[in-house]
């Protein structure tokens, strides 16, 4: 087990400027352009593979060889500084890696999670498939259904996923779906869509208020028929855990694992407070500079307590944050996960200080913080989305609450 300190050591200080530097030279000049298009921006993901940034081994490096597991968080928090949309393009596909590896087996992660990066030749995408029209935060009410063909070994879904990064473009689509409606979000089960697969298609495009340079669209799934090998985790653990929920839902002692979904999203809520924490960052960093040269009644605005004092509010809530989101990492990777729900803590806490921070941003300048000529309008839009995807903010307190309670808190 590694000890919590908040001193990185040499290799991360490495990662971190080596990101930093990736950010300010290539993400940031991108970010207007790529926001205003609204489209994928492929050459700066392209480029993120060719300095090995978009890859299978960074991840493997940040997410599995780092007993501190702060050098995640601290990646993206630099790369999202330079802009939220890149940044959710550029590692949009660690949500389908993080889906293969907490639930499938270490043959499937070894096969699956390579073919969602590609190479730097041919760069590859992957996409983590939850949400649907009609489920977004209430996942036990997902409507997708695999059915299981025993005499083929093969599955079959049909559905439509919504909200879905890097959805109907991705080589790799990882879906969870319900194998058992009666067990509601214990009867799920999470499948890999390989390339090609006949039967998947992209649906809407959406056009987003924010991260605009991420793509996100449906997904449908029209008799989309898989080898039973793809399906995380194996038939016969997916029958122990069926039958463990069956018998819990007679005699509530019983546990009956967690699902599949929220066993992803447990892992990666530090990341997104860490993404959030990058864009507060930003904010608070333009916005003190401008007040440093920015002149009225003879002097800089930053020399007037109103204006001083608010930049004071938004470094402490960032640093509050991203104390928050490392420390949740390391309990996530040493502490034998949450025990009080500090994993949502920090995303609940980062998601707001992001929207709040950016705020302050543009009321420190004033009409030019409204116009799009300045990136902080940007990244308040950007913002909210913290607030609202991988679990929003009231689903945050839902879980803290029954995490500190102990009883199940509707």
């Amino acid at each position: 087990m590694s000890d919590f300190s908040l001193t990185l050591n040499e290799d991360q200080l490495q990662i971190q400027k080596w990101i930093h530097d990736f950010a300010e030279t290539v993400v940031r000049p991108a970010a207007e352009e790529w926001d205003e298009r609204e489209e994928f921006p492929w050459p700066i993901v392209e480029e993120a593979a060719k300095i090995g940034l978009y890859s299978f081994d960074f991840i493997a490096q940040a997410m599995l060889g780092d007993s501190t597991a702060l050098t995640m968080p601290l990646a993206l928090e630099e790369l999202f500084w330079g802009d939220a949309g890149i940044g959710l393009a550029i590692f949009g596909s660690s949500l389908a890696a993080a889906g293969i590896a907490g639930n499938g087996t270490t043959e499937q992660m070894l096969e699956w999670v390579p073919q969602c990066y590609g190479t730097p030749e041919k760069v590859a995408l992957g996409a983590f498939c939850v949400s649907e029209p009609d489920a977004g935060s209430d996942v036990s009410s997902l409507r997708t259904r695999a059915v299981y063909n025993e005499a083929k070994d093969e599955w079959t879904l049909n559905g439509t996923k919504a909200w879905i990064t890097n959805g109907g473009i991705a080589d790799i689509h990882v879906v969870v779906a319900t194998v058992d409606p009666e067990l509601k979000g214990r009867g799920q089960a999470s499948f890999v869509i390989p390339p090609n697969t006949p039967g998947l298609s992209m649906g809407q495009k959406y056009k987003k208020h924010g991260i605009r340079a991420s793509h996100t669209s449906e997904v449908v799934l029209d008799d989309v028929k898989i080898p039973g090998s793809c399906l995380l985790g194996t038939k016969e653990a997916l029958d122990e855990k069926l039958a463990r929920a069956r018998e819990a839902a007679k005699n509530p002692e019983v546990r009956s694992g967690k699902q599949p979904a929220m066993a992803t999203f447990e892992a990666t809520r530090p990341a997104v407070g860490a993404q959030a924490v990058g864009v507060a960052r930003a904010a608070y960093e333009y916005a003190l500079q401008y007040a440093q040269e920015r002149h009225a009644f003879g002097k800089p605005i930053i020399m007037n307590q109103s204006i001083a004092f608010m930049l004071a509010d938004m470094a402490t809530q960032i640093e509050a944050a991203r104390l928050m989101v490392w420390r949740a990492a390391w309990l996530s990777r040493n502490g034998g996960g949450y025990k009080n729900g500090e994993g949502s803590m920090s995303k609940l806490m980062a998601g707001r200080t992001a929207v709040w921070v950016t705020e302050r941003a543009i009321q420190i300048l004033g009409g030019y913080g409204y116009t799009r000529e300045y990136p902080v309008e940007r990244w308040h839009r950007d913002a909210k989305i913290f607030d609202i995807f991988e679990g929003t903010e009231q689903i945050q307190q839902l879980v803290i609450s029954r995490a500190i309670s102990g009883l199940r808190v509707e």
